[in-house]
C-alpha cells in the first residue's frame, strides 16, 4: 500500500485526538506542550525538561508498543515463527535500555525509585497475553503473506485532511485482507470506549482519505493487552465517518480561537491559556513546578 499521500509543510495546527484531549483539560498544560517556545517567564529548556518526563505507566506502553512494532518489521522480512527466547531478550534489553535514558515523574516529584525489571514484568506479561491470542494466530496465517502490503507505525505524524482541515491519525497497524482494511491500535491501559472510539475513528478516516475504501471495507480493532488480551470493534458508517469530520472542524476552530495569528500557529499570551478547575488532574501533570496558582 504505497499511495499515502503526502503534503507541504505548513505552519497551520494540526487536529489530533491526544491534541485536543489536552486542550480539553488544561489550557495552560496545552500551553506549554505545544507553545513552550513563546513562554516569557519560563526558560524554554526547562518546559522541554518536563515535557519529556516519562511515568511508569506511559514508559510501559511506549516500549511494549515499539517492540510490536519491530516483531511487526521483522514478519515483513521473514514468515518465520519468532524464536520466543530472542523476542524476551530482546524486549528485556530494550525496557532496559528506555529506563536508563529516561527522567521518571514518579522520581523527580515524588522520589520513588523506579525499577526497570517491574516495568519489564508488566512489558512481558502484555507481550505474553499478545503472542499467545487467537488474533496473533490469526496474523501469522492470513497476514503475514501480505506483509509487503502492511503499514506500521507510518512514517511522520499520520498527517491528512479532514474536512480540508489538518488532522494527525497515526495508525499503529493497518493491513488490508480480503478486499477489507484491517487496523489495529494496541491499548496497555484501561479501556476508555469514548476516546479510543474517537482514535479509531480517526484512523479509519485516514483509511478512507488515502485509500478510498468505503466505511463497509474497514475494520477497525482496539486491542487491549491488559490483563487479559480483549478486543473492542469499532462500528464504523458512512455517516459515522462524516459525523467525525463535522467534530474535527469544530474541535480544531475551538483551538484556532487561542491564536493570535492561525496561518503561522502563533498563541495568544500565556495568560489566556487558563488553569483547569478540575484539580486533580495537577497531581499528575508534569508542569506543576512550573505552574503558578497551583
Amino acid at each position: 500500500m504505497s499511495n499515502i499521500k503526502k503534503f507541504p509543510y505548513t505552519d497551520i495546527l494540526g487536529w489530533s485526538v491526544s491534541r485536543y484531549d489536552r486542550f480539553s483539560n488544561c489550557k495552560r498544560q496545552y500551553y506549554y506542550d505545544y507553545y513552550a517556545k513563546y513562554d516569557k517567564d519560563i526558560p524554554f529548556e526547562k518546559i522541554q525538561f518536563l515535557k519529556s518526563l516519562t511515568s511508569k505507566a506511559l514508559e510501559t506502553g511506549n516500549i511494549v508498543h515499539d517492540i510490536i512494532r519491530d516483531m511487526l518489521q521483522r514478519f515483513r522480512k521473514s514468515a518465520k515463527p519468532i524464536n520466543k527466547d530472542k523476542f524476551f531478550k530482546y524486549s528485556h534489553d530494550l525496557t532496559e535500555r528506555y529506563c536508563g535514558a529516561k527522567t521518571f515523574f514518579e522520581n523527580y516529584y515524588n522520589n520513588d525509585i523506579v525499577s526497570a525489571q517491574e516495568i519489564y514484568a508488566k512489558v512481558k506479561d502484555m507481550l505474553e497475553n499478545f503472542i499467545g491470542s487467537k488474533r496473533f494466530a490469526w496474523i501469522e496465517k492470513y497476514a503475514v503473506p501480505q506483509s509487503s502490503q502492511w503499514i506500521i507505525e507510518p512514517d511522520g505524524f499520520g498527517e491528512t485532511r479532514i474536512n480540508n482541515y489538518k488532522a494527525y491519525c497515526k495508525v499503529d497497524f493497518l493491513f488490508p485482507l480480503d478486499d477489507k482494511i484491517y487496523i489495529m491500535d494496541w491499548k496497555t491501559g484501561k479501556p476508555d470506549e469514548a476516546k479510543h472510539s474517537r482514535q479509531l475513528t480517526g484512523y479509519s478516516l485516514w483509511a478512507n482519505y488515502h485509500f478510498g475504501k468505503p466505511a463497509k471495507d474497514i475494520e477497525p480493532m482496539v486491542v487491549y493487552l491488559s490483563p487479559v488480551y480483549g478486543e473492542a470493534d469499532i462500528k464504523i458508517d458512512d455517516k459515522k465517518i462524516a459525523d467525525f469530520a463535522v467534530t474535527v472542524e469544530s474541535e480544531t476552530k475551538e483551538m484556532y480561537g487561542y491564536l493570535a495569528d492561525i496561518e503561522k500557529n502563533i498563541p495568544k499570551d500565556k495568560k489566556d491559556f487558563h488553569l483547569t478547575e478540575k484539580t486533580f488532574f495537577c497531581k499528575y501533570c508534569s508542569y506543576r513546578e512550573i505552574c503558578k496558582g497551583r
